[in-house]
């Protein structure tokens, strides 16, 4: 199987790892590469990508910008408006984030019902964030310093409440959905000492580096902290059930992170 992950700078992307690790143990042979495209040559390249590969996955700035080039869009990803996962030949698109994410939840046994949650970033993996959180009963708020995506991402789900701005008040769980913390603006964190030190657990979609500057500051004021490599990973297992045309199954995919911990 031919797979790839498409993305503005997937130079540190784990991706072509923790597939090429899931598909071996699945017990399917692949070559897996990443592919980084400026935003300005994202039309121009698609439909070559689209014809080259097998499967494609997908990240920022393009799980949404993929959609139009698509014949099919399943399950959370019509829910979600953004694809993640690209079963390149039926031109099939699907999300695996929402799913990913709630299951690197249960994991560090992080319960959300009847708590609020502030998410930064409405973008594409912030939306599926979003509705995740509503659907298991939590109390979801959400800024984004683009005030047209966070309106537009409102009037889409309405289950959450859009800050236009952001005080310093508690939550339960703060999670950064945007790009801050990484590539050229590693070492920033979108909030500061002031909000984290109100919450319990602030949860990084950021997974390189390991440690971001959001996920420093909340461990210092004794926070529980989760980075982005366990949802990576379980996206990426329920990605790779789909493109195989496996059942789920989440036990599996719990022992396959513990093996992935400790063999890679």
């Amino acid at each position: 199987m031919k797979m790839a992950v498409v993305g503005k700078d997937v130079s540190k992307s784990l991706s072509p790892q923790m597939h090429t690790y899931l598909m071996k143990k699945l017990g399917e042979k692949c070559t897996y590469e990443a592919i980084s495209i400026a935003p300005e040559a994202f039309e121009e390249k698609i439909e070559e990508l689209l014809a080259s590969y097998d499967t494609l996955n997908v990240t920022i700035p393009f799980k949404r910008s993929i959609m139009p080039h698509l014949a099919k869009i399943v399950g959370d990803a019509e829910a979600f408006g953004a694809v993640n996962t690209v079963k390149a030949g039926a031109r099939e698109g699907y999300n695996t984030d929402g799913e990913g994410f709630l299951l690197s939840l249960a994991t560090n046994g992080v319960q959300v019902k009847g708590k609020k949650a502030l998410v930064l970033g409405t973008g594409g993996v912030g939306r599926s964030v979003i509705k995740k959180l509503a659907d298991a009963g939590a109390d979801v708020y959400a800024t984004e310093l683009n005030e047209e995506v966070l309106n537009a991402a409102y009037e889409e789900f309405r289950c959450f409440t859009p800050l236009k701005e952001l005080k310093a008040e508690p939550y339960y769980l703060i999670l950064n959905c945007t790009g801050v913390g990484m590539h050229k603006t590693e070492g920033k964190s979108p909030v500061g000492a002031e909000l984290l030190s109100l919450c319990e657990v602030a949860y990084d979609l950021i997974y390189e580096p390991k440690k971001s500057e959001f996920l420093r500051i909340a461990e210092s004021l004794g926070k529980q902290i989760i980075n982005g490599v366990g949802m990576l990973f379980y996206q990426a297992y329920y990605a790779d059930c789909i493109f195989l045309g496996r059942e789920v199954n989440e036990k599996e995919a719990k022992v396959l992170f513990v093996s992935y911990t400790e063999e890679v």
